[in-house]
C-alpha cells in the first residue's frame, strides 16, 4: 500500500493554537490540533500552515513530536472577520509555496485543508504542486442556510461557489458523520465513493468522570443547585439565546427549581450575540452567568460540576462539546440537528430536543431535574458512549483516506524538488 510520510495541513480560518470558544475558534481548532498529534504518533509528520495574527508567536512553532505550526504572512497581522478571509487566499497560497520549497526533506505527500477558505487555497496548491487534496468541510453554507433561515443572514454566494469548487476538485472529502456525507451528495453533488466518514474524537485523558461534589466545590457551586452549562461561541448559530429563553420559562413554570446556568464562551466576529441584555431583560441576572472560555483541563472540571450540558445549536457538523461533556460522565441535552444525533445516544447518554422553542427546552431541563435516577443513568451511559471515540481512531481512518488519495491521484511531474 502507498505510504504517506508528510502532510501539509491548511488552516487559514483560525490557528489550532487559539483558545476554543473565543473569536472564530471552536471544535475545528481542537480537531486540527488533536488529529495532527495523533497522525504523528502513527508515523505521519504534519506541517500546519495558518495565518499570522500578531500574537507574537514564533514563525515556526513545534506543537509536538512530528507536528509543526507555521504562522505565515497573509494579509494584516491581526484578527480579521472570517468574511474577509477569501480575499487573502492568493497571498496565503504564495506564502505556503515559499515555505514548502524551503523544506529540507523531499516532499509532501498530501494536502489536507480545513474549512472552505483553506480548501480554496488547497485547490490552487494541488494544481501547482501536483499533490492530492483531502478536504474537511466542518460546516457548509447550504446546510447553514437551510437550518438558519429564520434567524440569520444567508451565507454569501462566493462561499457556496467556493465550496462547490472544492467538492468538485478535491481528491477525497472527509465527513464527520454519515449525515454530513449525505448532505455533501444531496446539496453539492459529491460522488459518494470519494467521501470518507471519519468521526472526531475526544481526549479521554483530559475529559473523564470525576468527583462531581469536588468539582462543584472547586467552582463554588452548592450541591443543591441544578447546574446547567453551555460552552461555545456566543452567536445565534450555537443557540445560547434559546437556553436563556428556556431558563426564563422554567423559572416561571417551576420557581422551586434552584436553577443556575453557566455560559462559557465569547463573541465571534460579526456573528457575536449580545447575550447579557437578553439575560437582564428576562430577569435572570442572579441565575444565568457569563464566563470567558477556559482551557481544556478546566473545561472538563466545569462539565463534571454540571447536572447537564446544553447544546441548543441550529447547525452542528458533529459537536465536540457534546462528546467532551459525555466523557466527563455528564448527560447532554442537544438539538436534534446535524451530527448531534450521532454524537449523542438519545435516551442512553443524553436527550435530543426537536425544535428550539423555549417550552420544549424548559421541559427537557425540568424532566432531567425531577428524575434523579434518569440523570444518573444518562451520566453513566454518557461516559460509556464517549469511550467509543478517540483521536487515535480518527487519525488512523484519516491516514487511510490519505493513502487512498495518493493511490488515486494521477502521477505527473515531481511534487516538490529536494532542496
Amino acid at each position: 500500500m502507498t505510504g504517506v510520510r508528510r502532510v501539509a495541513m491548511l488552516s487559514l480560518h483560525s490557528s489550532p493554537l487559539e483558545q476554543p470558544g473565543s473569536g472564530d475558534a471552536g471544535g475545528m481548532n481542537v480537531y486540527v490540533r488533536s488529529t495532527a498529534l495523533e497522525l504523528a504518533k502513527v508515523g505521519i509528520e504534519v506541517e500546519i500552515f495558518t495565518r499570522e495574527v500578531g500574537e507574537g508567536r514564533p514563525r515556526r512553532e513545534v506543537l509536538g513530536d512530528g507536528v509543526v505550526v507555521h504562522h505565515l504572512d497573509a494579509g494584516p497581522a491581526r484578527p480579521i472577520p472570517k468574511e474577509a478571509l477569501p480575499g487573502l487566499t492568493g497571498i496565503f497560497a504564495d506564502a505556503i509555496t515559499d515555505v514548502a520549497r524551503m523544506l529540507t526533506d523531499r516532499h509532501f505527500d498530501v494536502l489536507h485543508s480545513h474549512y472552505w477558505v483553506s480548501g480554496a487555497v488547497g485547490l490552487e496548491l494541488s494544481r501547482d504542486l501536483e499533490l492530492p487534496l483531502v478536504h474537511s468541510m466542518h460546516t457548509m453554507a447550504r446546510v447553514k442556510n437551510l437550518r438558519m433561515r429564520k434567524i440569520g443572514s444567508p451565507e454569501p454566494a462566493d462561499r457556496i461557489s467556493g465550496e462547490q469548487a472544492i467538492v468538485d476538485g478535491s481528491t477525497r472529502l472527509l465527513a464527520n458523520t454519515s449525515t454530513e456525507a449525505t448532505e455533501l451528495v444531496s446539496l453539492y453533488g459529491a460522488e459518494p465513493d470519494r467521501i470518507d466518514v471519519v468521526a472526531p474524537g475526544v481526549d479521554l485523558a483530559t475529559f473523564h468522570p470525576g468527583d462531581r461534589g469536588a468539582a462543584r466545590a472547586s467552582l463554588a457551586f452548592p450541591p443543591e443547585q441544578f447546574h446547567v452549562v453551555f460552552a461555545g461561541r456566543i452567536q445565534k448559530l450555537k443557540g445560547p439565546q434559546v437556553l436563556v429563553a428556556a431558563a426564563a420559562e422554567l423559572r416561571a413554570r417551576r420557581p422551586d427549581i434552584p436553577l443556575v446556568v453557566s455560559i462559557l464562551g465569547s463573541g465571534s466576529g460579526s456573528e457575536a450575540l449580545a447575550l447579557q441584555p437578553l439575560i437582564d431583560d428576562a430577569g435572570l441576572g442572579d441565575s444565568v452567568r457569563l464566563y470567558p472560555p477556559v482551557v481544556a483541563v478546566n473545561l472538563a472540571q466545569w462539565f463534571r460540576a454540571a447536572d447537564a450540558v446544553v447544546m441548543p445549536s441550529f447547525s452542528e457538523s458533529f459537536g465536540l462539546v457534546a462528546l467532551e461533556a459525555q466523557a466527563c460522565g455528564t448527560p447532554v441535552i442537544a438539538a436534534n440537528v446535524g451530527g448531534l444525533p450521532q454524537a449523542i445516544s438519545d435516551g442512553r447518554s443524553g436527550i435530543l430536543v426537536d425544535g428550539h422553542s423555549a417550552g420544549e427546552w424548559a421541559g427537557a431541563l425540568e424532566r432531567l431535574h425531577d428524575d434523579t435516577a434518569l440523570r444518573v443513568r444518562l451520566g453513566r451511559g454518557a461516559a460509556t458512549h464517549a469511550l467509543a471515540f478517540g483521536w487515535q481512531r480518527t487519525a488512523l481512518l484519516t491516514a487511510q483516506s490519505y493513502r487512498t488519495a495518493v493511490e488515486h491521484f494521477p502521477v505527473g511531474a515531481p511534487r516538490i524538488p529536494a532542496s
